[in-house]
């Protein structure tokens, strides 16, 4: 288990569940990976619901408001990237090709956000932290893990995601697939990886968020209990470990990796 304290700029520091049930995500997730929750009053009748695993913030949930669902926004998990500057990173994003979904706001003194569309087509939010730096445990069974970005372009996701991030986005050697790996610094973090020749016109191109398991088998088969939607049943996966990808009950896409063989 580590304990974090702080996140390096570029880094994955937050994730985040729209949902529309959040009573629902509540109980699916708790049972899942024995997570507990500390639901917080951001407005008269909204609640922001905080995960927590010995006693530290691993995520959050909060219900999808009415203009994200008119606008057909899914449930989802959003990632959070950690800047000096979000006002400056939206900036930049801009003039890299994003479009500034949300420009930089203050979330109170938690911290200050914006969430970005990138030339591509996924969306993600940046988070320069006040009070809240994110994600205070990792390493542990129901931590994050890491994100993936499934895109149709994938050598222009390289192009801003390096420049915006100073992300090394290169091959996986000696991988024959198009799939790319992201380091901040010297540390793996993620994967840009194509869309499937077949893919699902429904599903637009995304980040997907993966929680560490120990056991993906027995993770995979506890969730299916719980009545998840299997889009990739465990799998292993060169150069990452056993994977699943699934759907929690209210639709939300996530995946589990088993990191033997991590990034």
């Amino acid at each position: 288990m580590t304990n974090i304290n702080k996140h390096a700029p570029g880094s994955f520091c937050w994730i985040e569940l729209g949902t529309t049930d959040q009573e629902a995500a509540k109980n699916f997730y708790t049972q899942f990976f024995g997570w507990s929750v500390n639901d917080v009053l951001v407005g008269p009748n909204d609640l922001y619901s905080m995960f927590q695993l010995e006693a530290r913030d691993v995520g959050a949930a909060y219900t999808l408001r009415p203009e994200q669902r008119a606008q057909g926004a899914p449930p989802h998990w959003m990632v959070y990237i950690a800047v000096e500057s979000a006002d400056d990173t939206a900036k930049k994003a801009a003039a890299l090709g994003a479009n500034i979904l949300v420009h930089p706001f203050n979330v109170s003194d938690v911290g200050r956000m914006a969430v970005i569309q990138d030339p591509t087509g996924p969306v993600f939010s940046v988070w320069q932290a006040g009070k809240h730096i994110g994600m205070r445990i990792a390493g542990v069974d129901g931590t994050f893990a890491w994100a993936a970005l499934t895109t149709p372009a994938i050598e222009r996701a390289k192009q801003f995601y390096s420049s915006l991030f100073g992300w090394t986005i290169a091959a996986i050697d000696p991988d024959p697939t198009p799939h790319l790996r992201i380091s901040n610094g010297e540390q793996p973090i993620g994967a840009i990886t194509p869309l499937p020749p077949q893919h699902d016109p429904e599903v637009p191109p995304h980040w997907l968020v993966y929680f560490e398991v120990s056991d993906c088998e027995a993770a995979a088969a506890k969730a299916e209990r719980l009545t998840a939607k299997f889009h990739l049943r465990p799998t292993v996966i060169p150069h990452v470990g056993r994977v699943a990808i699934l759907s929690d009950p209210e639709g939300a896409a996530f995946a589990l990796v088993q990191s033997d063989l991590h990034l």
